[in-house]
């Protein structure tokens, strides 16, 4: 771990990377989806859900799908399936701690809505600690893990790949990461489809939760 003394960017995921999995928050994300999807091509759930993960296996995220195949306006897809309720969301006190140890650029990069990383940070009481949050707007709607998509963070923030480290639930979505020569974790997710390729070389980190990551590294770095 001590190579990561060498990190002056620390890129995060967000769903499932800076809250825990088991709180279920993007399970609400999900239903959304399939409500949007049913109520925009007026079919039935069942329908709209096995149309909401052949898009998400084909593009990499529903959105794409929809916008490539039926021309939805995105922004309106994107406030309808984040408007969910986070009131169950605890400050995580320990993780805001460890967040603001680590020293140099601190960006959120998500497929989803900035609205929604904005929302879900401040539930849990980190949204001041970050230089920047990378959404699927500002990606020109590129989702992860196409290398374009990060091509064009690294471009916004002028970024030096091999000093970056990127932290992310979807094993898949670190390749891209490492192809452009940065350090990458892989927080352990149960899902088959996000422990896909986990085990591949690209990942240089697997780790069961965040804080106790990111507290190891701080304490090595200060001995």
């Amino acid at each position: 771990m001590r190579e990561l003394n060498k990190i002056k960017c620390w890129i995060f995921d967000l769903d499932n990377t800076l809250y825990s999995g088991q709180t279920k928050v993007f399970d609400q994300v999900d239903k959304k989806m399939s409500s949007f999807i049913s109520n925009k091509l007026k079919i039935s759930l069942k329908e709209a859900k096995k149309i909401q993960k052949e898009y998400f296996h084909k593009y990499s995220t529903t959105l794409s799908g929809m916008m490539k195949n039926h021309k939805i306006d995105a922004m309106e897809f994107l406030d309808f399936v984040h408007d969910v309720n986070l009131d169950f969301l605890e400050k995580n006190k320990d993780l805001e701690k460890e967040i603001t140890k680590i020293t140099g650029k601190k960006i959120i990069f998500t497929n989803g809505s900035r609205a929604h990383a904005e929302n879900v940070t401040k539930r849990i009481g980190i949204n001041k600690l970050f230089d920047g949050i990378f959404d699927i707007v500002e990606s020109n709607f590129i989702p992860k893990p196409s290398i374009e998509a990060y091509k064009i963070l690294i471009e916004k923030y002028k970024i030096e790949p091999q000093y970056c480290i990127f932290i992310e639930d979807i094993a898949r979505n670190l390749k891209p990461a490492h192809e452009l020569g940065m350090k990458t974790v892989w927080i352990k997710n149960d899902e088959p489809w996000a422990a896909e390729f986990s085990n591949e070389n690209f990942v240089n980190y697997r780790i069961e939760n965040l804080t106790d990551f990111l507290k190891e590294y701080n304490e090595l770095r200060k001995n």
